[in-house]
């Protein structure tokens, strides 16, 4: 009788890049860091074809490579995995999914990142919590009635699916593509891959007689990297695929409503210590696409009234905005995640309607539904509003524009608000000339201080954003 070989997926990482090509980035992703003036390193040259060659002679399956992290999440047997690890060209050889029988979708503890407060029936009354009050929560109706609403500006979408997002009139005129970087077998678009990013795609685009998103004029890429059937640290790595997908892309925003803390195998869940932006490669990686010019929008997550009660990944990377979910009342929802950062940064950054959020469902109706997830958007497409009204600007620039404008900004929490709630016209109408000197744009050296990288010119130091640090 044959022995059942199964194979496994492992991230495995290489020595060096020994050829070096042109940088993997699109036009548009040149011409924008020109602008930026952010120049290309290492990070932006291709993952080598001689190495990759090399494992598919071995019979490995490669799923995506990182070229950031210089690897390739590959699947193969523990057997083969060792013979790789000895390889001249490897220096690791990590697992991140065990393809055993999966355990059932009830028997895994899923609910910290997906929101599970569904009210699937259309609302009798749409009236009743309009996209109309959720967005003039952050006073973004000015900034519309000013013919801002994101045009020029590109954004993913990044989650577990968009069903039916392809045949709804009211979201799909913008779409530019899709990619896809799990092993679900189902489409993008599949009904069967739930509700969660059309309702989360909703709340940017949608756009009926009833219903406003936030930045209707955007383009934007759908990118799946979320998936169905495991939960492991595989996901993190399909979310790191994305993050450079989009980079390549030339894409300036980036949104995603998921979030990563436990899995499947207890030894694979985190601990708090490690939500400090630097122990996962998904969140170093949200960090590296900030540095290259993206803003991420990461969800909170919906753990506050549970046992874990605080973020994940990526929402604790560094140079984010991380959104948390409040009310129409302005109160945070009793779910949202709390901060700080492990390392005792301020999250969330900022705050939006979480509760009783107004979306669209896969029949193109409207909803009500609850979860950081749906913050999480109207937030991204209040960025891009922004950044369409001041188009050279750079990522850490309307970042700053966002925080600034908030609630709390003087105050913040280190709970459930940080920040609180932005004011879209005040973030228009704000003068930033006291940042203007960004790392990107004067001569600095690059130096770490307290595990953090700081920029030091002329005897001073400045944080990401050019602040001044005393």
């Amino acid at each position: 009788m044959l022995a059942l070989i199964i194979l496994h997926i492992f991230f495995v990482s290489f020595t060096d890049k020994p050829e070096k090509s042109a940088p993997a980035l699109s036009p548009r992703a040149i011409e924008q860091r020109a602008l930026w003036h952010i120049p290309t390193d290492g990070m932006d040259y291709p993952v080598s074809p001689m190495y990759q060659n090399e494992l598919r002679k071995m019979g490995v399956k490669i799923h995506h490579v990182s070229r950031w992290f210089n690897g390739a999440t590959c699947e193969m047997d523990s057997t083969t995995a060792l013979k790789v690890k000895d390889l001249s060209f490897v220096t690791d050889v990590e697992i991140t999914r065990e393809d055993a029988v999966p355990q059932p979708p009830e028997a895994r503890r899923r609910i910290h990142k997906w929101d599970h407060l569904f009210m699937d029936d259309p609302i009798e009354d749409p009236l009743v919590n309009t996209t109309e009050e959720q967005l003039a929560l952050y006073n973004l109706h000015p900034l519309h009635e000013a013919g801002h609403k994101g045009k020029g500006i590109l954004m993913t979408v990044c989650d577990g699916g968009f069903g039916n997002a392809n045949t709804l009139d009211c979201l799909s005129s913008k779409a530019l593509g899709t990619f896809d970087f799990t092993d679900d077998k189902t489409d993008i678009f599949d009904a069967g891959t739930g509700l969660h990013g059309t309702a989360c795609l909703s709340t940017i685009v949608g756009s009926t007689e009833e219903f406003n998103g936030a930045a209707t004029d955007v383009q934007y890429y759908l990118m799946r990297s979320e998936e169905h059937d495991t939960e492991s640290p595989k996901e993190m790595d399909n979310l790191v695929a994305a993050l450079e997908k989009a980079d390549s892309l030339g894409v300036n925003i980036f949104s995603v409503s998921l979030g990563y803390s436990w899995f499947d195998k207890e030894e694979w869940t985190l601990p708090k210590s490690a939500l400090d932006g630097k122990a996962t490669r998904a969140s170093r990686a949200a960090t590296i696409a900030a540095r290259k010019g993206m803003l991420v929008c990461p969800a909170a997550g919906n753990e506050g009234n549970k046992e874990w009660q605080t973020i994940s990944v990526p929402a604790d990377a560094d140079s984010v905005l991380t959104i948390g979910a409040v009310g129409l009342d302005s109160i945070a929802a009793v779910f949202s995640s709390y901060g700080p950062s492990a390392d005792g940064r301020i999250k969330p950054e900022a705050c939006a309607v979480g509760q009783g959020t107004a979306l669209l469902n896969t029949a193109g109706e409207i909803i009500h539904s609850n979860g950081t997830s749906f913050a999480t958007p109207l937030i991204a497409g209040m960025a891009a509003c922004l950044w369409s009204a001041y188009p050279k600007e750079n990522a850490m620039q309307i970042r700053e524009r966002i925080i600034r404008s908030t609630d709390r900004y003087d105050h913040p929490d280190y709970g459930q608000y940080g920040y609180g709630i932005p004011d879209a016209w005040k973030a228009y109408n704000m003068q930033i000339t006291d940042i203007s000197l960004l790392p990107s744009e004067i001569n600095y050296q690059k130096i770490l201080r307290n595990g953090q990288v700081v920029f030091l010119r002329e005897g001073r130091i400045y944080d990401i954003l050019g602040r001044r640090i005393e």
